[in-house]
């Protein structure tokens, strides 16, 4: 997810600010009847995925130059047919098919599909678990734009297959789990943050962290780990990671899954410099770090803690077979030859080819702040993308 940073932003329309009126209403409702007080996590998830109203339910465009900010699908048709091949090396050796979460515009599904058809490597069904009523019709619109043979095999989802072998696809997906919000306050004492009520708005309210003894083991490990933090650091602590990857294993016989996101391991997300955190919301290609204005009209992202997603992953019976950069990963499943296919000796399309990469591979665009965590279940296949620049020691 690509976005500047800037403080000032523009303002909605009066379409919009009505939808956020109505969802900060349901939102106070919460806090009102749970005495208060919400915890941020609650806030989050409503504000994201709230029925007809959240930022993934409501009808606003999100993706690419109309949206709040671009991923790596959108930037180019290369990211796509770069994990085409990764998913047509795993197809050939184990059948099967695709199971894409949260497949936003439904751009990547789309080159994934004309791209593995090309590879003569087309999975059984393609299938995608999407939660927004809204963006399974973009969706549908898009891909009902290719051939027969491609639409055919794709399948929209409202949970988990019963059963499911093949590959299991989340590009951009844990960033948006709702996560509890914490802040060191002294030398040995956190506190959760939650949200209250104020005079035009939300307010943030400090709980003491004693209250839950799950996120207190958490963090308290952290600082054993890695030593204590400072008085003032704000950082997040995804709590869905563990079930997410239970359910997923659950249902996946064998297969593979690919988690495509923006994060860092553990010592590198907490970090003593670290102190606000990685909360990030996304409005108009503007960045900012203030959840609790425009609700339901701004995404609200943190990071991956890439360490704690590989340890759910591995509790839940999956191999951590890598993980490694997005550049690297593009560039171990041939990115310079697809582009060389792609310009076919056309020097504008070569130039415009050439400003994708740079989006997708250079270190201060997508390349090192994005990651690929690599997960097998029920197979060993040493995988296309991870022949060079595996980071597994540093998880």
């Amino acid at each position: 997810m690509s976005a500047r940073t800037e403080l000032d932003l523009p303002p909605p329309s009066a379409e919009a600010l009505a939808v956020s009126g109505t969802l900060a209403g349901r939102i106070s409702d919460a806090i009102a009847a749970a005495g208060g007080v919400i915890p941020f996590r609650q806030y989050m998830a409503m504000a994201l995925y709230e029925p007809g109203l959240g930022y993934y339910s409501a009808g606003a465009a999100k993706f690419g130059a109309a949206g709040d900010f671009v991923t790596a699908p959108e930037i180019s048709g290369l990211f796509g047919a770069c994990l085409a091949r990764q998913a047509a090396q795993l197809l050939g050796d184990l059948g099967g098919g695709v199971l894409e979460f949260g497949a936003g515009s439904g751009r990547l599904a789309h080159d994934l599909l004309i791209e593995l058809e090309r590879l003569g490597a087309l999975p059984d069904a393609y299938l995608i678990l999407e939660v927004s009523a809204d963006l399974r019709e973009r969706q549908r619109q898009l891909l009902g734009g290719l051939p027969p043979e491609l639409t055919g095999r794709v399948r929209w989802l409202d949970a988990l297959p019963d059963e499911f072998a093949g590959v299991a696809l989340a590009n951009e997906v844990l960033d948006a789990m709702p996560v509890a919000l914490l802040r060191k306050e002294a030398p040995h004492a956190w506190s959760e943050l939650h949200v209250g009520l104020a005079a035009g708005g939300f307010c943030w309210k400090a709980m003491p962290l004693a209250a839950d003894a799950a996120l207190a083991k958490y963090i308290g490990g952290v600082e054993r780990e890695y030593g204590l933090l400072p008085a003032g650091y704000t950082t997040e602590v995804c709590v869905d990671l563990r079930p997410w990857f239970e359910a997923l294993s659950a249902v996946m016989t064998c297969g593979a899954a690919l988690i495509i996101d923006y994060g860092y391991s553990r010592r590198e997300y907490y970090h003593p410099d670290r102190v606000t955190g990685t909360l990030l919301c996304h409005y108009r290609h503007r960045a900012h770090a203030d959840p609790l204005k425009y609700v339901g009209l701004q995404d609200i992202t943190a990071s991956v803690d890439f360490t704690a997603a590989a340890e759910a992953a591995q509790d839940a019976s999956f191999a951590v077979a890598g993980y490694v950069t997005q550049a690297q990963f593009l560039l171990s499943l041939g990115l310079p030859d697809l582009v060389n296919e792609r310009a076919a000796g056309d020097r504008r399309r070569e130039v415009a080819l050439a400003h994708q990469v740079r989006r997708l591979t250079l270190p201060a665009e997508m390349g090192e702040r994005f990651k690929v965590l690599a997960l097998l279940r029920g197979v060993e296949t040493g995988l296309l993308g991870l022949r060079a620049g595996n980071l597994l020691h540093r998880l």
